[in-house]
């Protein structure tokens, strides 16, 4: 299994990058990880990865709470499906993204700037992957 995280948008605050990396990284001990910035005009998700479960974060999409992320990480590693997780930029996603997306994961009621989005999208994806080793990182 393998967990991509894309995201739309310069990443410009060093202090979210650094922590969002930091979370990946975590995540890393357990999958192989990858964190990159995409342009929706050059990158198809569909196109890059046939078979993987495609999770894009949307403002109207569903809430989950951290076991349910963590159900959802022990699921692709039983079926052997990577996970592409996609965050959008200050305009959002593409409209045609949203409608063929495996899942539209709200990670609030609130909006975020995307740096934000992806420090808590990774620190949750970290979280799933200690909760599921039996890790203390998540009590």
């Amino acid at each position: 299994m393998k967990v991509y995280l894309y995201y739309i948008g310069k990443p410009r605050d060093r202090g979210a990058n650094a922590m969002a990396e930091d979370f990946f990284g975590r995540a890393g001990r357990y999958a192989r990880c990858e964190m990159r910035e995409v342009h929706p005009q050059r990158f198809d998700p569909w196109d890059r990865h046939p078979a993987a479960s495609k999770i894009l974060l949307d403002p109207a999409g569903r809430p989950l709470d951290s076991a349910a992320v963590a159900a959802l990480f022990e699921k692709a590693e039983m079926e052997g499906r990577d996970l592409v997780f996609v965050v959008g930029g200050a305009d959002g996603l593409p409209p045609a993204w949203c409608s063929r997306a495996d899942l539209l994961l709200s990670l609030s009621p609130m909006t975020f700037p995307h740096e934000l989005a992806r420090v808590l999208l990774a620190e949750q994806i970290y979280r799933a992957f200690a909760t599921l080793r039996g890790h203390p990182y998540p009590r």
